[in-house]
C-alpha cells in the first residue's frame, strides 16, 4: 500500500471515529434526566400576620422566600376562616372591585382618561398572587361586613405546588384594621375613632404672625381633612382647600399669591373663589402609589405647598410655605381647611 492510500485510510477511519463520538454523545444527552421541579423546605412565608387597611388597596409583595421551590409554581389560599373556626364567606365570595388595566403614571389631563385606566372586575376581597404568592385587599372590603380589630380576624392556609409536589403553609393571620379613610389620620388604628380634632400641616415655613410677629410653628395651624356630605345630594368627587384665620373667617386663597393653582394636585376643572380652590378629581388621591410630579418622592401621598412672598426688615423677601402631603381613599366631595389657631398670617411687607 503506498504512502498516499493509507493516507486515505487514515482520515477516512478518523471521520468514522469522529462520527461515532458524535452519535454516542448525542444519545447520552437524550437520556440524561431532565430538571425536576421541585417544592423546596427552606421555601416560607417572611410575614405569618397581615394586617391591612380596611378601605384601601393593599399590596403585600416580597412577602414568599423562594428558597429552593423552581418557578413556575402555583399558589393557592385554602380553608379561609374566622379564628372560632367557622367559615368566612366574605373573605371568598366575589365582589365588584377596581383593577387597573393600564398604567397610571399622573400625566392624565382629565378624569375620564383616569377612569377609563381602571375597570370593575369580580373577585374575592382577599386573594393571592397565584404565581407569586403575593396577597392584595382589595379597597372594597368595609368593617361592616370583614372582621376587623379588635376582633381577632381570620385564620387561612396556603397550598404550594408544582409537578415536584405541593407544600402547606397552615394559620397564617389575617388581622384588618377599620377603616381610616385619609392620612395623616387622627382615626386609632383599632377602633376607627377620631382620637383629635385635626392633624398637622406637613411644612409652616417662614410664617410670620400678623400680631405677634413671631414665626408660626406646626402647633399654630390644626389642618382638618374632612367629607363633605349633604342629604339628597349626589357626591361629585371633588377636592376643596380652604384657609380660616383664628376667628374661623375664611382666608381668600388669592392672599397666596405664589401657588402653582394649576399644578397643585392631579385635579380638574379648576374654580377659585374667595373662600375656596375646587378640582375633579379621581379617587384615592394619589390614585396609585407611584412617584408623579404630584406626589411625594415614594409616591405613598400628594404633595401640596401653598406660597406667598413679603419683604422683611431687613428688605429682604422671604418666601412662606404651608403645606401638606396626604392621601384620601374614599371617593366624595372633601375638603382640607387649614386653620390658624393662634395668630394669623402676615401677607404684608414689614
Amino acid at each position: 500500500m503506498n504512502k498516499k492510500i493509507q493516507k486515505v485510510v487514515r482520515k477516512r477511519r478518523y471521520y468514522m471515529l469522529a462520527v461515532a463520538v458524535l452519535l454516542a454523545a448525542s444519545a447520552c444527552k437524550k437520556y440524561l434526566p431532565k430538571e425536576r421541579e421541585t417544592v423546596g423546605a427552606d421555601s416560607q412565608y417572611t410575614i405569618d400576620t397581615y394586617q391591612p387597611v380596611l378601605g384601601r388597596t393593599t399590596f403585600f409583595t416580597d412577602n414568599f422566600y423562594q428558597g429552593s421551590t423552581t418557578y413556575p409554581s402555583d399558589f393557592k389560599i385554602v380553608n379561609p376562616r374566622r379564628r372560632n373556626g367557622d367559615p368566612a364567606p366574605e373573605l371568598t365570595d366575589v365582589f365588584p372591585v377596581m383593577v387597573w388595566k393600564e398604567a397610571y403614571d399622573g400625566t392624565e389631563k382629565s378624569v375620564a382618561e383616569i377612569e377609563a385606566k381602571r375597570v370593575k372586575q369580580y373577585r374575592p376581597l382577599f386573594e393571592i398572587g397565584p404565581h407569586s404568592g403575593a396577597f392584595t385587599m382589595w379597597a372594597e372590603a368595609r368593617s361592616a361586613f370583614v372582621r376587623s380589630q379588635p376582633d381577632s380576624g381570620y385564620l387561612f392556609d396556603v397550598e404550594l405546588s408544582n409537578s415536584g409536589g405541593r407544600r402547606y403553609y397552615r394559620n397564617i393571620k389575617l388581622m384588618p384594621l377599620k377603616e381610616r379613610p385619609y392620612e395623616p389620620s387622627n382615626y386609632n388604628a383599632s377602633t376607627g375613632q377620631p382620637v383629635s380634632n385635626g392633624v398637622y400641616a406637613s411644612v409652616v415655613t417662614n410664617i410670620k404672625g400678623a400680631n405677634t410677629n413671631r414665626y408660626l410653628s406646626y402647633n399654630d395651624v390644626d389642618v382638618y381633612i374632612r367629607k363633605i356630605v349633604k342629604a339628597g345630594v349626589p357626591a361629585t368627587n371633588t377636592l376643596t382647600f380652604r384657609f380660616l384665620d383664628t376667628l374661623y373667617n375664611p382666608i381668600d386663597p388669592a392672599k397666596f399669591a405664589e401657588t402653582d393653582w394649576n399644578n397643585l394636585v392631579h385635579g380638574f376643572e379648576k374654580q377659585i373663589t374667595a373662600t375656596g380652590v375646587t378640582y375633579k378629581m379621581a379617587y384615592p388621591i394619589p390614585a396609585v402609589e407611584v412617584p408623579t410630579r404630584f406626589t411625594t418622592s415614594d409616591g405613598r401621598r400628594a404633595k401640596t405647598r401653598f406660597s406667598y412672598s413679603r419683604l422683611g426688615f431687613n428688605g429682604g423677601r422671604e418666601t412662606a410655605v404651608l403645606g401638606l402631603d396626604f392621601a384620601i381613599y374614599e371617593p366624595g366631595d372633601w375638603e382640607i381647611v387649614f386653620a390658624f389657631k393662634n395668630d394669623n398670617p402676615k401677607f404684608t411687607n414689614d
